[in-house]
């Protein structure tokens, strides 16, 4: 890794998903509205766990912090985008590169890590339920919430510290709606053989890693579904997954599309439009799959809007019996 020279980089161009003109109202509008219900909808999730108190339990707690680290993902990347596309702008500063660069790896890799956590969640409710309240004890989830928050700020840290090293030539368009990490080594003057061997065995380890974790969890679920006598049985233990287990398809089967998509083809355009699905739809569709076959979140969120009070009721006039 070579020192930076003395030619200081103040900005980069982030030349987004089209360079057409046309289209730029399009894709404003689009990922304007993709982001607020986003927003909307994991503060809705949000609310709903914190202001219902049969939805503080560690599955809902979980949840709860996926949502937010959801939101802080997408309003990485997005509101940068429109503002540019608005003020019809290609550029990002440097400091401002880098920024984004540090808390977009920091929220996917929270993202990875809570997923991994639910699904241990899920595992100890299914397969050791006489011994989940004791495990998932409000300490022990506060652990494992931390500890994600900590080596993903550290992992995020190295990777920033590693491209403030870098010397970058006269070419600084980035073919992305955002600095991604790959995009910016592949701008540097000099060899960069180390930040690709980090990338690589970082992307294996802080992907790989929860990603075996979630396999693990779900080979134990199976296996102890599988025990379960009734059909009925069977079906209550696997519905309490399912949502989880969309989410979890979503995120790595698109990210796992964008990595292969990009080393067969080479494109970084398609490695750009490829990206919007795991750091902009899956986000999105995180509300809409854990609230539309979730009764305790739609009855919580009735709750929380007053809808609860509009029950239909018997119907009585008040008229007392007489013997």
């Amino acid at each position: 890794m070579e020192p930076r020279n003395n030619t200081k980089i103040s900005k980069f161009i982030l030349l987004g998903l089209s360079e057409e003109l046309e289209l730029q109202p399009l894709i404003f509008g689009l990922f304007l509205s993709m982001y607020l219900i986003t927003v909307f909808g994991n503060l809705l999730i949000i609310l709903a766990v914190s202001s219902d108190s049969h939805l503080h339990t560690p599955m809902y707690f979980f949840l709860s912090n996926l949502s937010f680290v959801d939101i802080c993902f997408i309003s990485t990347t997005i509101p940068k985008m429109l503002w540019n596309i608005q003020m019809q702008s290609q550029v990002i500063t440097y400091e401002g590169c880098i920024t984004q660069m540090y808390f977009y790896i920091l929220f996917a890799g929270l993202d990875d890590f809570l997923l991994a956590v639910m699904a241990y969640d899920r595992y100890v409710a299914i397969c050791h339920p006489l011994h989940y309240t004791v495990v998932m004890n409000i300490w022990f989830c506060g652990c494992l919430v931390l500890v994600s928050w900590v080596i993903s700020a550290m992992y995020s840290l190295l990777h920033s510290l590693m491209v403030l090293h870098l010397s970058f030539c006269s070419d600084l368009e980035i073919h992305h709606f955002f600095c991604e990490t790959k995009q910016l080594v592949q701008l540097a003057c000099y060899d960069t053989f180390l930040n690709n061997t980090v990338l690589c065995f970082g992307a294996v380890i802080m992907g790989g890693g929860p990603l075996t974790g979630i396999i693990y969890s779900y080979s134990k679920i199976v296996s102890s579904i599988c025990g379960i006598s009734s059909a009925h049985g069977k079906y209550r233990a696997f519905s309490t997954c399912v949502s989880h287990l969309s989410i979890v398809s979503l995120f790595y089967f698109s990210g796992l599309g964008v990595y292969l998509s990009s080393a067969a083809t080479h494109s970084s355009h398609s490695s750009a439009t490829g990206s919007v699905m795991y750091t902009v739809v899956t986000p999105m569709l995180n509300p809409f799959i854990y609230s539309l076959r979730n009764k305790d979140i739609k009855r919580a969120l009735k709750r929380f809007f007053g809808m609860e009070t509009f029950k239909k009721r018997p119907f009585s006039l008040g008229l007392k019996k007489y013997p």
